[in-house]
């Protein structure tokens, strides 16, 4: 409740408290249906490669700076793969959670995840894993299952995997892969979203309406098996029924989205580009979607007053960005 608040306050004073950064346009994989590399991700005419991106002290004050002037609540690190900066991370983290503030760290565990970040407060590592081996090893390598079993030894991670066409095909899969990473040790949560098209985009990826049906049934039925497994009834409801556009979406409203050059902004939202909102299977969006549905002692829903102090959010935020160019005009004026 306390974070409800603190995040209520961020929003009312213009600040969104959610921050995602691509801390690097490097990435050793090319996985299908990476929505991070495509053409339209940035808006076209520019693609995450051919952003500059920073290393080094460059890096760290950059990110800082960022920080300080957007003073979000909780920090998305992503990419690119971000352990190819790990140096950086290395003082990154630790100057972050001495702040008090939350990050999450997102990572394909292509390299060795540090040991010294073990038991950073408010770090969640979290580990892309695109269904069971054979399937997974061939889209994501060289971030192999054997990579990853052995570079989060140690450490305390969620799994995510994003739901794809592929792996509706076979019965039993998602079972099968929540069975095999429920019993790693390094298994904290399992984390299940589903593929996110872009707008008229036609791929292997991609599920019909069919594959949700399917795999929301699926997930409905082993979730009580498995206690690692993180899929509330909230969240279910919130992927059969997402935001309408991004307008509607509390995630893409409280969060602001910069890519490797921490001045680009990735809008709408994460995906960039044109999402298709009526397939949209983002687990970030579901989760506030299902909370913005509870209601205020019964009565007022969390997301009417959430909406409205967006709104106020945005006015306060537009007119604090006005200021300094009335002042650059004054100055040159005079």
């Amino acid at each position: 409740m306390k974070a409800v608040f603190a995040a209520w306050g961020r929003i009312l004073t213009g600040y969104r408290p959610v921050l995602s950064i691509e801390i690097t346009r490097e990435c050793p994989l090319r996985c299908p249906g990476c929505y991070a590399y495509g053409d339209e991700h940035l808006g076209g005419g520019v693609t995450l490669r051919g952003l500059r991106d920073y290393k080094g002290q460059a890096l760290v004050d950059g990110v800082m700076d960022v920080v300080d002037r957007h003073r979000p609540l909780h920090v998305s690190i992503v990419g690119g793969e971000p352990l190819v900066r790990y140096r950086e991370l290395n003082v990154l983290l630790p100057t972050l959670s001495k702040r008090g503030i939350y990050v999450q760290l997102v990572t394909s565990a292509v390299r060795e995840i540090p040991l010294q970040w073990r038991g950073l407060d408010r770090l969640s590592i979290v580990v892309s894993v695109d269904g069971l081996q054979p399937e997974h090893d061939a889209r994501r390598a060289p971030a192999t299952y054997a990579r990853i079993l052995k570079h989060v030894e140690g450490h305390k991670i969620d799994v995510h995997c994003t739901v794809t066409r592929q792996q509706t095909r076979v019965p039993g899969y998602l079972e099968e892969f929540v069975r095999f990473w429920s019993v790693q040790p390094a298994t904290d949560t399992i984390l299940m979203s589903l593929y996110t098209p872009q707008i008229d985009e036609i791929s292997e990826e991609r599920l019909d309406a069919r594959d949700r049906q399917r795999v929301l049934a699926d997930l409905r039925t082993i979730r009580s098996r498995y206690p690692k497994l993180l899929v509330p009834t909230g969240v279910l409801h919130a992927y059969a029924n997402p935001p309408k556009s991004p307008q509607e979406c509390l995630f893409a409203r409280t969060t602001t989205s910069l890519s490797a050059d921490l001045l680009t902004r990735i809008t709408p939202c994460q995906f960039g580009g044109v999402p298709d909102c009526s397939n949209c299977g983002c687990m970030a969006s579901a989760v506030l979607s299902a909370a913005a549905r509870h209601r205020v002692l019964g009565v007022v829903p969390v997301g009417t007053l959430f909406n409205g102090s967006v709104r106020i959010g945005e006015l306060v935020r537009a007119g604090r960005e006005r200021r300094p160019a009335a002042q650059v005009a004054d100055k040159r004026a005079e």
